[in-house]
């Protein structure tokens, strides 16, 4: 008994796990966040249309959202580590890059294709699956916390690029998150591990230390088979539209447009860098609480309050741009407290039915459906603003979507029996 106790009492090294993907989740929602800062400098240094560079976060946005099941069959068998180096050396390769461009078609090609791919590899999929290998006593806080490094990313980068776009030239802000990853890339090397047994413990909540069955399958074909059982569930596809309507009115929208649509109204990019900053310091306090309460409550009411309070939300954003700064403020704090805190109960609800073997994959293929959304809210948000002159059309839409997101959560309950039996 006298020789178990030093190792109880150690401090539990997926705590480490946690900080090492929470920091490389900061970084990569910084590089996934940058092109709303980029937008307007574009304009004016290439005269290229709002269309056009919208066209290239809207495939980021897909790719991103398609490397997710795929990601979690890479992360399976290839090990955490190894992907999460390769991800960030194809982010070095891509920024080294950026500052030659001279045409669209190679903003797509560097930012578009290799973005989408890199960023789409160290994504909320990344997080779900550190947390149900490394956890069963507080998995939904550590999926929250990590859900929330997204938006950690936006308050520590997103004011300081936009400060250095503006006074020293857009190349150098890029320069700026290279530096960044540089700094990363050895402490993933050094720390990060790929599963409990790695260092000889067991997942937190639980005593016997397992190590992980090997990934025999197909990197291709297992994610789509787990897509084919997950459509046979009501579940999944309640799981999947409510996500499809998140992604929608979060970054495909307002990750991506709200900085040029304050530039309609003459507010600088700065200060328009730094509302999104203060969402993502209050969507850090939301997530991670949200995560907190997905331990304690049921997940499809919590998704009905999120949704709705977030349709309200965006139904009053056109109003608040013409109010002015005040009005916007309100707007970032009430908005930036539900902007992801969606994920820990919809992740917790994948988990439940479709069991923590399997729950990876099917998370990846419901977060698909997200980044679907963000990619035509992205693309069609910036087109109708060319043929409007405005963004009210687009921020009041998504608003509605929201609030028919909330009905449809409140029924995933009746599907839930047969979720389970698929």
């Amino acid at each position: 008994m006298t020789s178990t106790s030093p190792r109880v009492s150690r401090f539990y090294y997926g705590w480490k796990i946690v900080l090492i993907v929470f920091l490389t989740l900061i970084v990569s929602a910084a590089i996934s966040s940058f092109p709303s800062v980029l937008m307007q400098s574009l304009e004016r240094e290439f005269g290229w249309q709002r269309e056009a560079i919208s066209a290239v976060i809207s495939v980021r946005i897909l790719l991103y959202g398609l490397m997710g099941p795929f990601s979690a069959a890479m992360l399976a068998k290839f090990g955490v580590r190894r992907m999460m180096i390769c991800a960030i050396m194809v982010m070095l390769l891509s920024l080294g890059l950026t500052p030659l461009i001279h045409a669209v078609w190679q903003l797509m090609l560097l930012w578009g294709l290799l973005g989408g791919l890199s960023t789409g590899m160290l994504a909320n999929v990344l997080g779900v699956t550190v947390a149900n290998r490394w956890f069963v006593k507080h998995k939904g806080f550590v999926i929250g916390l990590l859900t929330a490094s997204a938006a950690t990313g936006q308050l520590l980068f997103l004011p300081l690029l936009a400060k250095i776009t503006e006074d020293a030239g857009w190349r150098y802000a890029v320069f700026v998150i290279m530096g960044a990853l540089v700094v990363l890339l050895p402490i993933v090397g050094i720390w990060m591990r790929n599963h409990p047994s790695d260092v000889g413990a067991a997942a937190l909540g639980t005593e016997e230390v397992v190590k992980p069955a090997p990934f025999t399958g197909s990197i291709l074909l297992t994610p789509l088979s787990t897509l084919r059982m997950a459509t046979r569930s009501a579940t999944f596809w309640l799981l999947a539209g409510t996500f499809f309507f998140c992604g929608f009115s979060t970054n495909g929208l307002i990750g991506t447009h709200l900085i040029p649509a304050c530039g309609d109204y003459n507010i600088p990019v700065v200060t328009a860098a730094g509302l999104l900053a203060m969402m993502g310091m209050f969507d850090l306090v939301g997530t991670t609480l949200s995560g907190w309460l997905s331990d304690r409550f049921d997940s499809r009411k919590l998704l009905f309050w999120y949704y709705g309070l977030r349709g309200l939300s965006l139904i009053f954003l056109p109003h608040a741009l013409g109010a002015g700064y005040t009005q916007l403020t309100v707007f970032a704090v009430f908005y930036g407290l539900d902007w992801i805190a969606t994920v820990p109960p919809t992740a917790k609800l994948a988990s439940s039915a479709f069991g923590p073997e399997k729950a990876g994959m099917v998370f990846g293929w419901i977060v698909v459906m997200h980044q679907l959304g963000a990619s035509l809210a992205a693309y069609g948000a910036g087109y109708v603003r060319d043929l409007l002159g405005s963004y009210t059309v687009p921020f009041v839409t998504a608003g509605f979507v929201c609030l028919l997101a909330a009905v449809f959560a409140l029924r995933i309950q009746k599907s839930r029996q047969q979720a389970a039996a698929a």
